[in-house]
Order: C-alpha cells, then sequence, then structure tokens
C-alpha cells in the first residue's frame, strides 16, 4: 500500500471534512488515531493528539485494501 503521492504531507488543519475518533480510543485522549472521507473519495488519517500535524492521505482502494488486511489479522506483531 501507498500513500498517495500528491497530498502526503498534507496538514490535517487544512482538512474540512469531519474526524471520525476510533472507538478503540482511550478515552483520556491516549493514543488516538483519527479518519476523515474526503469529497472525492480519498480518506485522510492523523494522530488526534497532534490535530495540526500531518495527515495521511490514501485512496479509497488502498484504505479498503489496509481494513481488509487488519480484519484478516495481517498486521499482528511478528511471532
Amino acid at each position: 500500500m501507498s500513500v498517495s503521492s500528491t497530498t502526503s504531507g498534507t496538514s490535517a488543519w487544512e482538512i474540512t471534512a469531519p474526524w471520525i475518533k476510533s472507538s478503540y480510543s482511550g478515552p483520556t485522549g491516549g493514543n488516538c488515531v483519527e479518519v476523515a472521507f474526503l469529497a472525492g473519495g480519498d480518506v485522510a488519517v492523523r494522530n488526534s493528539r497532534h490535530p495540526d500535524g500531518p495527515a495521511l492521505i490514501f485512496t479509497r482502494a488502498e484504505w479498503d485494501a489496509f481494513l481488509g488486511g487488519a480484519r484478516d489479522g495481517e498486521f499482528g506483531p511478528p511471532g
């Protein structure tokens, strides 16, 4: 999976789409990941502890491939 080269490193504050926090994130603002679904179909990902920091932008196909791999357990620790 690659990150879209045209928008990689976009500042998260530039994204006007609503951010959605993972339900797995802690209530105290610990390690939180947020996503935003952009108008063109791309998906932005940011660290909510740094909301003005960089966002990674993925195409919808890249995002779907990542989610499929996560569901299938492909990203577990090596063992």
